[in-house]
């Protein structure tokens, strides 16, 4: 592998040696505000890229005012992380490529590659025609095209305010160094391990998992094998037991207005679909297989998948019902619907059961 962007190298392994040649200067200086505004800085600008640059730019998940758009892409600046056009132009390419040689951080390339090297390796430009509609948003126009004086200016004032409370060596370690240290390997970890270690639920056959653990550290973006699922829902982690602060963020900014129009896939639709999916899947390694276990599983897995289908597009349909129904009617719908809904839990977890059978029998690419 070959550095082709040097600016990037430079910057990055240059802070990295200037976070470890402070530590004794901060230590000497140490001051318990400075654990403050390092975790500060940190949630300021990680809830700006997942929320930001992220949920709103590169996914357009939901609406925003014209203020959150301005915060979020002035707080964004402080992840160094380039400015929303550009890092939404290398996202969406990431999810229209994903696991192929166009994807700019292809995992099936190694761990460091995905993580970090990517950064180093290409000199990726903006591809226009991929985020057409930023092109017209002008507050993404300015970040851009004054992102380097904004980069300044945000992490300035973060060690300006820090300079009050502390001595400044502490306020550049523990504000700026330590917290773009934090923020960067974070958001990689997203690009690497959350395309290795974990569970996939949702979309088997790519290599993006859910790591409820790493979605501590990222703000809720660890719930990666749904994300790649349904990229425009506004959640990464769909259940109400998931950690999401950059979701309960939005749900709460929706209800005082400040956000609106938040997408949610509906849960039958998704499994429907990626039922139908795993199917194919099924199909495809069934293909030449004689074996009398593989012949037998692809049997149960079609009943199984006929009948997830016939079953979820009955409860749709009576959704539909239910939400036109008169009051009498609606009543007797819902213990309809609420009977469909426990039939077609225990037929998913059926499911699920027989596509991990598949997977130990080498049927389906973990």
């Amino acid at each position: 592998m070959k550095i082709h962007n040097w600016e990037n190298f430079l910057f990055i392994t240059g802070y990295h040696i200037a976070l470890v040649a402070l530590i004794p200067a901060y230590i000497a200086h140490f001051h318990w505000s400075s654990l403050v505004l390092f975790a500060a800085a940190y949630l300021l600008a990680g809830i700006s890229i997942t929320a930001g640059y992220h949920r709103l730019f590169s996914h357009r998940s939901y609406r925003a005012r014209p203020v959150i758009e301005w915060l979020t892409l002035f707080f964004g600046t402080l992840a160094f992380e380039s400015s929303a056009l550009a890092w939404s132009s290398d996202h969406r390419t990431h999810h229209r490529h994903v696991d192929t040689d166009k994807d700019p951080y292809n995992i099936n390339r190694g761990f460091w590659y995905a993580h970090v090297w990517w950064i180093f390796e290409n000199k990726l430009k903006v591809n226009p025609v991929i985020v057409r509609d930023l092109m017209k948003n002008k507050r993404v126009l300015f970040q851009h095209n004054h992102l380097v004086a904004l980069t300044i200016a945000s992490n300035a004032l973060v060690w300006g305010i820090g300079c009050l409370f502390m001595h400044p060596v502490a306020a550049l370690f523990a504000g700026v160094l330590l917290r773009a240290f934090a923020i960067h390997h974070c958001t990689w970890f997203v690009n690497s391990l959350c395309h290795m270690f974990g569970s996939k639920t949702y979309a088997k056959e790519l290599s993006a998992v859910d790591n409820s653990l790493l979605a501590l550290v990222t703000l809720g973006e660890g719930y990666h094998n749904y994300h790649h699922a349904s990229a425009n829902d506004y959640r990464n982690g769909v259940g109400w037991w998931h950690f999401d602060p950059t979701k309960w963020l939005l749900w709460t900014f929706a209800r005082v207005g400040l956000v609106s129009n938040l997408r949610r896939v509906e849960k039958v639709r998704l499994q429907k679909l990626l039922v139908g999916k795993d199917m194919e899947l099924l199909l495809q390694r069934f293909k030449h297989e004689v074996d009398g276990a593989a012949i037998e599983l692809r049997r149960r897995a079609e009943q199984k998948a006929h009948s997830f289908e016939v079953t979820a597009s009955q409860l749709l349909k009576k959704i539909k019902e239910m939400r036109e129904a008169s009051n009498t009617r609606r009543k007797m719908l819902k213990l309809e619907v609420r009977a469909l809904k426990k039939e077609l839990r225990e037929m998913w977890k059926d499911w699920i059961a027989l596509t991990q059978q598949g997977l130990r029998q080498n049927l389906i690419d973990s």
